[in-house]
């Protein structure tokens, strides 16, 4: 069943709706996302670095630092809100370091 899925799921990754900008890339961004089990974050982050110079330009930089930021607030609180929380605002736990 899983080599089926595989298969299957190959064929998403050869077509994009909406533009051309991914496809010139040997693995699309949302691909090694979906791999590597990245979060929304993470993965918001990398696609816009990704396709800054194909579409969005300085804007798409500007998402990818607000994707990071988020992460650095989720990931790395001030060590006043690390006595007030120990989950996230996700719901989500914090990685262990």
């Amino acid at each position: 069943m899983k080599t089926m899925r595989k298969k299957e799921m190959s064929k998403v990754w050869d077509k994009q709706i909406g533009g051309k900008h991914y496809q010139n890339f040997k693995i699309q961004p949302s691909k090694f996302v979906v791999e590597n089990k990245l979060l929304f974050p993470e993965g918001c982050a990398i696609k816009y670095i990704c396709r800054h110079p194909f579409k969005g330009g300085k804007e798409d930089l500007l998402k990818a630092i607000h994707f990071i930021e988020m992460m650095i607030e989720r990931d790395y609180p001030s060590p006043a809100q690390e006595e007030k929380i120990k989950t996230n605002y996700w719901g989500i736990l914090r990685r262990d370091k």
